[in-house]
């Protein structure tokens, strides 16, 4: 199944999406990646989802990506004695603390002793999504004295956010730890960190995973902006997590702020999602608004990787119809000639290494010449990545004979992942390449390809040959004698 498009699509599971049929219709509709959202669902349904995915993979014999995303610690505030809560009016006073007593309309419990070690006069808390915004008076080890500047209803458990200043606290709680265990073991291929606040946080991880799933950090806070550059080297993916981004932050400074890490994940060749209200109507309408239509376009244009649904596939009354229409838009929008224009306007970094040479002349002969397909053989998919990087305009084949790689690689743009057996020879690379590009569609017996790889085979980082070859096996035979 060669898709119509080259950006990526992630589809949340849940409820909604829970079984054989369900998650097979949303591979055919379109979703590359399944997100198993750790936040919802128990470790037997978890497994459950991954045992489907693993079986449709087996069954279409396609390389189906799984993405584990990790809840990260919730701060939350405590309890009140009046269960409806109480409504918190613009000048009024009100302190947060850590006592366990119920609370009422002046005061309620914060139980994160970390967020009164790090406020300062002046910090500002927003609860409920931010719907309530309060700025700090005073502040000691234990409370947290504060005049209401938007009010509002404030009930029990409601969401505490901190977006001015960087939070003690690790990315990974308990709960986290052990998901990230067990989702390890069972076999997912990409960890998603929540509440990433510096690099320290992801190499945290990282050591944790223990090399056994690819690390995609969440920039949902200021303080992830602010670091980003340093995140971004320690990390293998990105997911631009608008939600709380646009909760921390003016939701104005948003867009601006997505289109500049789209453009440096691409720069470093990492694999980028844009996610969170992507076509949220549809969780309750079969057809989305023009503004979503708008918004999934603009991701597109801008060259991500990937675009991402939550709610609408996990849990809204129409999944198969979300992912369709993800996939609609996504082929409109890289058929229309300015895709064409932006995507090549915003190629803008220079080789420095050998297989940064090697991609960059595989593209331009792939356009220039009538070449139907980049091949590429990788062990650890960093010559498949440099490929996707460079957006060309002709598909991007990806072999390897490591399951893991081409799993992984699913999340990159415009790649068609292959499995493959292990090579000793080039002209038995060439072959396999050629193979491939016919099997898929991509190619005929009497069409040529691009073939991209490192000699010594099977040794990470070695991408040092390219060979324009012709999708005929007779011909690859007869041009390469033994």
């Amino acid at each position: 199944m060669t898709r119509a498009r080259n950006v990526k699509i992630v589809a949340t599971l849940g409820p909604a999406s829970n079984d054989y049929k369900m998650i097979r219709a949303l591979f055919e509709a379109g979703a590359d990646v399944f997100r198993l959202n750790m936040s919802h669902g128990d470790h037997e349904e978890i497994r459950a989802r991954h045992a489907i995915i693993r079986q449709i993979e087996e069954d279409t014999g396609k390389p189906i990506a799984i993405l584990a995303d990790l809840q990260g610690p919730k701060l939350r505030c405590g309890v009140f004695a009046n269960d409806e809560g109480e409504e918190l009016e613009v000048g009024a006073k009100f302190r947060f603390d850590l006592s366990k007593e119920a609370g009422d309309s002046t005061r309620v419990q914060l139980p994160h002793k970390e967020i009164f070690e790090a406020l300062e006069v002046g910090s500002t808390l927003l609860v409920n999504d931010g719907k309530i915004r309060v700025r700090v008076e005073k502040c000691g080890n234990d409370f947290a004295d504060c005049v209401v500047e938007v009010g509002g209803q404030i009930s029990n458990r409601k969401g505490v956010n901190v977006p001015d200043v960087v939070l003690p606290l690790a990315a990974l709680s308990e709960k986290d730890r052990r998901d990230l265990e067990f989702v390890c073991e069972l076999g997912v291929d990409w960890l998603a960190l929540s509440f990433v606040q510096r690099p320290e946080d992801v190499n945290e991880a990282r050591e944790l995973a223990k090399g056994r799933a690819a690390i995609l950090s969440k920039i949902e806070k200021p303080a992830a902006v602010a670091a980003f550059d340093s995140i971004l080297e320690v990390s293998d993916g990105i997911m631009v997590a608008r939600g709380d981004l646009g909760v921390e932050l003016p939701v104005q400074n948003v867009p601006p702020i997505q289109k500049q890490l789209i453009r440096k994940c691409r720069f470093a060749a990492k694999p980028v999602i844009v996610a969170t209200q992507m076509l949220e109507s549809m969780i309750e309408s079969p057809v989305p608004t023009r503004a979503e239509v708008s918004d999934v376009a603009t991701a597109i244009y801008e060259g991500t990787d990937a675009i991402m649904l939550s709610a609408e596939s996990a849990a809204g009354d129409f999944p198969i119809e979300a992912v369709t229409t993800m996939n609609n838009v996504a082929v409109e929008v890289e058929n229309d000639a300015t895709f064409r224009e932006v995507i090549e306007a915003s190629r803008t970094f220079e080789g420095a290494t050998v297989a940064d040479g090697i991609v960059a002349a595989a593209r331009e002969i792939a356009e220039t010449a009538d070449i139907k397909a980049i091949c590429c053989f990788t062990q650890s998919g960093t010559t498949a990545a440099l490929v996707s990087r460079e957006r060309p305009r002709v598909p991007i084949i990806a072999l390897s004979p490591v399951k893991a790689t081409l799993r992984r690689l699913c999340l990159s743009w415009g790649t068609n992942c292959v499995n493959s057996d292990n090579v000793e020879r080039f002209k038995m690379a060439v072959i396999a390449a050629a193979r491939a590009a016919r099997e898929s569609g991509i190619a005929t017996e009497t069409d040529s390809i691009v073939v991209t790889a490192g000699v010594p085979f099977n040794v990470r980082g070695t991408t040092n040959i390219l060979r324009v070859a012709p999708c005929d096996e007779r011909l690859i035979l007869n041009i390469d004698p033994e």
